[in-house]
């Protein structure tokens, strides 16, 4: 006798990943970039925990985030670059049905995550230039750990109400997924039902995750760029500057592609396109995280002198 079952369960057990199909004679390039990308990205954001966690100099606010953001960086790429990895060495390119599940609650938890991280590191900046003599007090312990828990939790919801939501849908024949991870937009795709409520609430949930943080990331900047000309010493703008500028160039890639695909899941960029661009956010930005952030830092890389020069 047939159970009251979903769909889906009784006809779904896998998803293929069509990936870079696309650049099928470049495959092997791609494997040894993607993997070259992820070691660098593993090394620079461990470093980075490693240091922050160990130098006194460094148990500041400023990099007690910056530590929060590599671990979400690692946690990011470890949930998406292996299997690409894999998928670039095999014809066949295979995931089940829970795993592909998994794999998007991860992605948009992180992304969540990284989004308020980032914000609270807006902030930082914003009250250090700002409001240094309410600086201290202000960013204290107990602030600056309720801030990372918050950022931390706050992807929960909604990778738990979007995950559940997109996959009690009923799939059409074609089980396809044109991207090389789960993603919202490639699995939409998939669906015979009429999704525009649930396009609804992604779009409502990319403005609180993506659009709220980017724009409260602007006015922190804008009020900083504005208390930095007031510096009388050319000296002392440019070090000012120089602690936002890393800061600014991230925000700005990570922000811009994150909106850009999900702002509008069903949009008018192309399958290549889309996939370009949740490349660079999903594999290239976490590289650039120790390297634009941190490694041209002068008191990061007295750190590490310090740490590996004792040993």
């Amino acid at each position: 006798m047939e159970t009251a079952e979903t769909p889906w369960l009784r006809n779904w057990t896998y998803f293929t990943l069509q990936g870079f199909s696309h650049l099928a004679t470049l495959q092997i390039f791609l494997f040894e970039g993607i993997l070259l990308i992820f070691l660098i990205t593993m090394t620079g954001n461990t470093l980075i925990i490693v240091i922050t966690t160990t130098n006194p100099n460094l148990h500041t606010p400023m990099y007690y985030f910056l530590k929060n953001l590599s671990l979400i960086e690692i946690c990011l790429s470890l949930n998406i670059v292996p299997k690409m990895l894999v998928d670039l060495l095999l014809e066949r390119k295979v995931i089940s049905f829970s795993v592909c599940a998994l794999q998007l609650y991860f992605v948009i938890y992180f992304v969540t995550s990284e989004c308020f991280i980032l914000c609270a590191m807006a902030y930082d900046r914003y009250m250090a230039i700002c409001h240094p003599l309410r600086y201290a007090t202000t960013m204290n312990r107990r602030m600056c750990l309720l801030m990372v828990i918050a950022c931390w939790i706050s992807g929960i919801p909604f990778a738990v109400g979007l995950t559940g939501w997109l996959f009690s849908y009923s799939f059409c024949s074609s089980k396809e997924i044109e991207h090389f991870f789960c993603d919202i937009s490639p699995i939409m795709d998939l669906i015979c039902a009429d999704t525009h409520l649930f396009e609804l609430l992604v779009f409502i949930a990319t403005v609180i995750i993506v659009l709220i943080p980017f724009i409260l990331i602007a006015a922190s900047y804008i009020q900083v760029i504005c208390a930095i000309l007031q510096i009388p010493s050319a000296e002392g703008r440019h070090k000012a500057f120089s602690t936002c500028v890393a800061h600014l160039m991230v925000v700005t890639l990570f922000y811009c592609t994150t909106g850009l695909i999900h702002l509008k899941p069903k949009s008018s960029l192309s399958l290549n396109s889309k996939k370009l661009v949740a490349l660079s956010y999903t594999v290239v930005t976490p590289m650039l995280n120790p390297i634009i952030y941190s490694l041209r830092n002068k008191e990061v890389k007295n750190a590490l002198r310090k740490t590996f020069g004792r040993r």
